[in-house]
Formats: structure tokens, sequence, C-alpha cells
């Protein structure tokens, strides 16, 4: 018997629709305590999965809301137990008093992620999966979105079970012809033991390599701003941010510290980091922002140079040039083409011995379009390419175990190759098996999974 548990599975906030979820063996028993149905049947004789009108009673058995109640019977439910939802008008104060009701009838507050934690115990779904439900929730961009939805449909899960179960097959193989020699079992042979393992090598090696980009699409791209003081750097921050996150005055040297915001733009996640002016400073304060400017562009994956294109010539040191060629990726900008709109079709010269920039670009932070071509040529740095269709990592969990796998599939291989005798062989392979297990859940610590599902809200 599971007991049943209950919570609200949508926000605090007034809105228009607000849920009350329930899982486990008491549904019924406490739906029939709180839900009064229109048609006058009990819970356990609705139909399932369909919509049903009524009125949701408080503990004194006052009705407090019109409500419509649908039951999810097992094993066919998100956690495989038997579900319900009451769906309420959103006002948190019908939806806890909905609450105290179900608790009065015998329901538990369900702790953190706890729904989802039932699906993955009770084979729903698996690890993967089940970070993936926190993956769509947090989700900032339509890719995100994607790659998440795909993998709680089981892309990475199905592409993970093909290599869990090449080794398992070949070890079992190699097992029971060691255990029964009596019996007409043919013998593992080495080239299909090779072919086998670079196979597993081969898929685990591009989940490892698509972490990069999976990492950047979840956290977003490290993107810092850099140039002189009063370039437009600040001006542009809150042009992509869309609202005024930091301060931009005609004075010069106004930013003293990092500024940091995470920002779509043209389909990318950018972790935007507004820096301080760099420039020689007696500024004790402004030295020190100038440092830590210097500091997150060594962690950062873009860098945009802003330069004031107000005047002509333009004016870019060559210092600050030479830093931003440090990143993967950088841009440089020149900024206010709107109050010279030479700047647009100019040849500019860079410094002598300046590094040139992987794209020059001009831009304004005022006039409607004014960022379009900065905007493009972010998205050239960063092309969306193929859709991922939920094979990439995303979380450092998953690309640890991943590696751990993938470090035991080649030791695994090197050994074969190298003449060592199988048994040494499937010790490695038995190491990625359990790396793999791990991953899904197959072999996983209790502890690790508690962990996994703290990271849910309540509801979930």
């Amino acid at each position: 018997m599971s007991e049943t548990i209950a919570a609200i599975a949508t926000g605090q906030q007034p809105c228009a629709i607000g849920i009350l979820r329930l899982s486990g063996d008491g549904v019924c028993a406490a739906l029939d305590a709180v839900f009064r149905a229109g048609n006058g049947k009990p819970a356990a004789q609705q139909s399932p999965r369909a919509m049903v009108l009524g009125d949701l009673l408080d503990e004194t058995g006052q009705v407090i809301d019109n409500v419509l109640c649908v039951r999810f019977p097992a094993p066919h439910s998100y956690t495989g137990e038997d579900c319900a939802e009451l769906h309420c008008h959103g006002s948190p104060i019908v939806l806890d008093a909905g609450l105290r009701a179900l608790l009065a009838a015998g329901c538990r507050q369900a702790g953190a992620g706890e729904f989802t934690k039932r699906a993955f115990l009770n084979g729903r779904m698996d690890l993967i999966q089940a970070e993936s439900v926190v993956d769509l929730i947090d989700a900032e961009t339509a890719e995100q979105a994607h790659n998440a939805v795909c993998q709680l449909d089981g892309a990475l899960s199905r592409t993970v079970a093909r290599i869990y179960d090449g080794l398992m097959a070949m070890a079992a193989r190699f097992y029971a012809v060691v255990d029964y020699p009596d019996e007409d079992i043919e013998d593992v042979q080495r080239e299909q033991m090779l072919d086998t393992l670079r196979t597993a090598q081969n898929d685990l090696e591009t989940l490892v390599a698509g972490f990069s980009r999976g990492r950047l699409m979840k956290l977003g791209v490290p993107t810092v701003l850099l140039g002189k003081p009063n370039a437009g750097k600040s001006s542009l921050l809150n042009a992509l941010l869309g609202y005024d996150r930091a301060i931009v005055t005609d004075i010069a040297g106004t930013t003293r510290d990092t500024v940091e915001e995470k920002v779509s733009v043209g389909g990318v996640l950018l972790r935007l980091i507004d820096t301080a002016g760099i420039r020689e400073t007696d500024d004790a304060v402004e030295r020190l922002g100038v440092e830590r400017s210097r500091r997150a562009v060594e962690s950062a994956d873009l860098v945009i140079v802003v330069a004031d294109g107000s005047h002509t010539p333009l004016t870019v040191e060559p210092d600050i040039l030479a830093l931003a060629a440090r990143a993967p990726h950088w841009i440089l900008a020149i900024s206010k083409d709107d109050r010279n709109p030479a700047v647009k079709t100019a040849v500019w010269r860079l410094p002598d011995g300046a590094p040139a920039p992987e794209h020059l670009v001009s831009f304004n932070s005022v006039m409607p379009g004014g960022l379009d071509a900065l905007i493009d040529t972010i998205g050239d740095c960063f092309p969306a390419g193929v859709p991922a269709g939920g094979t990439l990592l995303t979380n450092a969990r998953q690309a640890e175990a991943v590696d751990r796998a993938l470090n035991a599939v080649r030791a695994a291989h090197e050994a074969l190759t190298a003449g060592l005798t199988p048994d040494v062989v499937l010790t490695e392979a038995e190491g990625a098996l359990d790396a793999l297990g791990e991953l899904t859940g197959r072999t996983a610590r209790e502890d690790m999974v508690t962990r996994i599902f703290e990271r849910f809200c309540v509801g979930k």
C-alpha cells in the first residue's frame, strides 16, 4: 500500500487555473471526502481520464469552488499509481483550503519532486527522463524545451540502452561459455568483441562531445561586453534585455563592477556580463572593476568589443582587442551608428599588430532595428545546426557517468587489442555497465536519487 500524497501543483500567485494533485492507493477515498461530483457518482465510478464537474469542499464540508476533477487509474498514470487532479479557479485561498481538506482526509503533503520520484521508482521513467522534467520546466529557449521534451520521450535513454544492451550481451555470452563449458554455446569471438567495443566507444564519444553544446544551451553562453568607458556597453546590455538593468550616464567609468543577466538573443541564450571600461585609472574602486573585467574574459565563450562609433576615426585600444582574441568567439561592434551613419559603410583600419575580429558589425541601442545586424552576427557564432533531438547531455551528473563509461570501454578495447585475457576485458566492460546503469537509474544509489529529486518543486 502506498500512502496518498497531495500538493498544489501550480504557483502561489493568483491565476486562471490552479491544480491540486494526488497520488496513492487512497485517491478515491480522498476525492470522495473533498469533491462532490455533479453527476452524484463516487470517484471510483467516474470514467477514467474524463473531466467531471463538481464542488470542492473544505474541511467542514462547505463548498469553496466549482471545479473539474479527473482521475488516472494505476498503472496508466504519471506515477504508475492511482492519481487525480482537481482543476480549481486559481485563487491561493481556494487552493490552500482544498489542500487542507485533502490532508484532513488522510493525504500527506507531497515532498519536493515526490510525484516524479514515484514515477521513477514505479518504472514509469528512468533518471534521464526524470531530470528532463526539471529541464523542461526551467527551459528558457525553444531549443532547451525541444531537447528536454525529446529526453522525456526517451531519446537519450534509448541511445544509452542500446550501448548498455550491446555490452551486456557480450558479457553475458562470455560468462555463459565460462560457467557452462559442457553446453553447446558459441564462444565469444575476438572480432565480435572488438566490434561491440568500437561501437560503444563511438556512441559514448558522440555523447561526451555533445556535452559542451548542451551545457551552453542550458546555462547560456558566457558573453562579455568589453571596451573603453562610455563606449556604449551598458546601453547595449539594457537594449538586449529590454529594460534598464545598468546605469547609463555620460560620465565615464559609471560601471565599476560586472553586471550579469541572461537573455535569449537570436535563439542563443547568453549570460551577458557588462564590465567596467578598460582604462588606466587612479581610482582604486574602478581599478578593481577593470581587473574583474579582464578576469571575466578568461572564462567567456563570446566577447563583444564595443567601440564608440559616434566619432571618426575609430579608436580601439590594441590591448582590448588582444584580450578579446583569447575567447573562442569575438565580435568588434561599432556602437552609436545612429549618430554617425558613415560607420555603416566605413572601412576600419585596426591598430598595427592588433588581431582581426571574427566579425565586425555596427549597431545602435536606440533606434528600431538598431541591433538586428549584431543579433544576426551572434547567431552566426553559435549556429543551431541539426536539432539535437534530445541526445545532448545537459548536466554534470550525466556527463560524468558517460565519461566513466567511455574510459572503461576504452580500457576494455586496449586490453583486448593488447592480447590480454577476456576476463580483464570484461572487468572493464562491467565498469562501463555500472556507469551506464547509474546514468539511467538501473544501478543508482539511494542517496544520489534523493539528491536528484531535491531539485524539483513540490507538486512535480
